[in-house]
């Protein structure tokens, strides 16, 4: 199997400005994330982005880096771009690894690029891991998946799904095993064809609604395989709290 990894990276952040930059325990995130991800089997690591200081950073450690443009969208858009840039196959399998994940599994990379590599019924692959606490069930910045019995993707939201009606208090613990509501990790794998599809269509009302791209995908008629990861995935990176807990488990020698 062969695959290619592609992480884009954007300087400006509401939340964080200058995420990619941010110091980490003596190593920028978008160099982290790099390093994580050049320990999977992907024969290349390509970080996109429309910023000069975050390019001059890649070269300067020796990284590939791929210039887009500053007009797209979403993330899956820029994918797209690197991918026409680099003469990918259309049958070429491509992961997006967030460049705020610095602590993401190299093992999560191979896993979710052997799992489309694997399907013939799924255009796109991608991994969760369940929730265990109604605070993390009830927050709208952590993303829920319904999937159905064979791995497929039902609807991705910010509310609470599935929801139990009838158990006011503690529901999480109210679901069954079977039916544990689940946290999508926001990694995925697409074959090179299918991007180039995705940046024709319109943003979805879904999509619109929700502020997932991924429900583009689901509203065009493609399925999502959704999987549940091999490796714990440590939360990315969106605030100054949560930057200050990833440098703690950096400094504490935490995957």
């Amino acid at each position: 199997m062969s695959f290619s990894v592609v992480i884009p990276a954007r300087f400006s952040s509401t939340r964080l400005p200058g995420k990619p930059l941010r110091d980490i325990a003596g190593m920028t995130m978008i160099e982290r994330v790099y390093r994580q991800a050049a320990l999977s089997q992907a024969e290349r690591v390509i970080v996109a982005t429309d910023d000069q200081r975050i390019a001059d950073q890649i070269t300067a450690f020796g990284g590939e880096c791929c210039m887009t443009s500053a007009e797209h969208q979403s993330g899956t858009d820029r994918l797209q771009e690197v991918a026409q840039h680099c003469k990918f196959t259309e049958e070429h399998i491509v992961v997006n690894v967030q460049g705020d994940e610095p602590l993401i599994p190299p093992q999560v990379i191979d896993q979710v690029a052997a799992n489309l590599a694997g399907q013939k019924t799924a255009g796109v692959a991608t991994l969760c891991e369940p929730i265990v606490d109604d605070a993390s069930f009830l927050n709208p910045n952590i993303v829920k998946v319904v999937a159905d019995q064979n791995g497929l993707a039902l609807y991705f939201s910010r509310a609470p799904i599935p929801w139990p009606r009838e158990f006011p208090d503690n529901r999480v613990a109210s679901i069954s095993d079977t039916l544990a509501p689940m946290r999508h990790i926001g990694i995925y794998a697409y074959r090179v064809a299918l991007l180039n599809q995705f940046v024709t269509w319109p943003m979805a009302p879904l999509e619109q609604i929700e502020c997932l791209e991924q429900l583009r995908f689901l509203w065009n008629g493609e399925r999502i395989h959704v999987a549940a990861s091999v490796e714990d995935v440590p939360g990315g990176v969106d605030t100054e709290e949560d930057l200050q807990r990833v440098i703690a488990m950096v400094e504490a020698g935490k995957p």
